[in-house]
């Protein structure tokens, strides 16, 4: 096999189909946030308005956060030193813990050193360790969520999209003794949209399966504290195992899930993604506790953050432009073609200095390809007016207006 002209071949079909990506560099600048300076080959650095970012408080640059990283690696250095098994558990790692499950009010926590890692190996392992496992997940769900799944070996069954009908369904004919575990998300973060998670885990529990929540684009954002959709909703004591970020808006990096510690305790000792992972850095695990006190502390965040996301929808709405219908913080805007939408992207950053990144297939089924637009509390007003106008310009130069705000 020619491999070289395999891999050519593979993605010039990408680029024919508008479908190849390109990744903005970008120099982060702290302070200076939604703002970032913009690396292109052949030009002078520019600054820029990034308008997609997942720091969704903006507090991976919090003075707070900031100096609680810098006093723990000058303090302990920049590594772990190992796997949490091996001389790699640091006593900020336990805080950590401790302060994770404090915010879901759960017995225990466990992090990972990704939110992809937390899902693939705590599902994976569910699913593989407990006998006859099934394991029911809504079709929209997360790549990771669907990779432990298939990793796990265990029977899968996929129910439609937040249809409790149809996963009632697949629940009441499978053997009430099979162990059985219900996985779905808070919010879905190309669509918007949000889960019933309380008449969710109401129907699991009927038919003896255990909850799965992935809470990565809620938590921060929803609840007194900020401990997700589910404490908004009143269902935290509800979900069995939360699964959550400490990379969107918490804005460091890192996954973690939170449950009963036997259950915490089970992956732990069972999950090889934890078990042969090098463990975050201590600087890391200080920062991610510093910002997950301070946003639990600060509700006010997340009263503005929910403003600045529905000024922007009434905004872009008022003008004709073609807002999909979102209950949350993400803020898409149809294209429909991933051509054009990757055009509306670069002519966003060319012309507008505008960084709005094209989102097409496989992220999103092809025909629904948008621009994912995330606003913070940290956008002003007169960011929203150059969004806003930037966007009507560029609906204009590629001919989209009518038809795309028709659909």
């Amino acid at each position: 096999m020619n491999y070289e002209a395999f891999f050519t071949g593979h993605l010039d079909r990408l680029r024919d189909e508008g479908r190849y990506r390109v990744f903005a560099e970008l120099e982060r600048i702290v302070g200076a946030f939604p703002r970032a300076r913009y690396h292109s080959a052949g030009a002078a650095p520019r600054d820029v308005t990034v308008w997609c970012s997942n720091d969704y408080l903006g507090m991976s640059q919090h003075p707070t956060v900031v100096k609680a990283m810098q006093d723990a690696i000058g303090a302990q250095g920049s590594g772990a030193g190992g796997t949490r098994n091996i001389a790699g558990t640091n006593t900020l790692h336990v805080a950590l813990e401790d302060e994770l499950a404090h915010l879901h009010e759960k017995e225990a926590a466990l992090v990972f050193t990704s939110g992809y890692v937390a899902n693939e190996t705590t599902l994976a392992t569910l699913g593989a360790m407990m006998p006859n496992c099934e394991l029911y997940s809504d079709s929209f769900n997360h790549a990771s969520m669907i990779a432990g799944i298939r990793h796990s070996g265990a029977v899968r069954k996929i129910f439609r999209h937040n249809d409790l009908a149809h996963l009632e369904q697949l629940l009441a004919a499978a053997d009430p003794a099979t162990p059985k575990v219900v996985a779905f998300e808070s919010v879905y973060s190309m669509d918007g949209d949000i889960s019933p998670i309380g008449e969710m885990c109401d129907l699991a529990h009927r038919y003896g399966a255990l909850t799965y929540l992935d809470e990565v684009h809620a938590v921060g954002m929803y609840g007194e504290r900020g401990a997700g959709v589910a404490e908004r909703d009143g269902a935290l004591a509800k979900v069995d195992i939360v699964q959550g970020t400490l990379a969107k808006a918490f804005g460091v990096v890192g996954g973690y899930i939170a449950s009963t510690a036997a259950t915490v305790d089970f992956i732990r000792s069972c999950g090889n993604g934890f078990i042969f992972s090098t463990s975050m850095p201590p600087a890391i695990a200080a920062a991610a506790l510093a910002s997950v006190r301070h946003v639990s502390a600060h509700p006010e965040l997340r009263v503005r953050h929910q403003e600045r996301a529905a000024a922007l929808k009434s905004r872009l709405t008022s003008v004709g432009l073609p807002v999909m219908p979102s209950v949350s913080h993400i803020v898409p805007v149809s294209v429909g073609d991933a051509a054009l939408c990757k055009q509306a992207s670069d002519l966003l950053l060319d012309r507008h200095d505008i960084y709005v990144q094209p989102i097409n297939y496989p992220t999103v089924p092809r025909g629904t390809e948008r621009l994912r637009i995330t606003p913070t509390p940290l956008h002003s007003d007169d960011d929203m007016t150059r969004l806003v106008s930037a966007l009507q310009s560029v609906w204009q130069d590629l001919g989209l207006g009518k038809q795309a705000a028709a659909e």
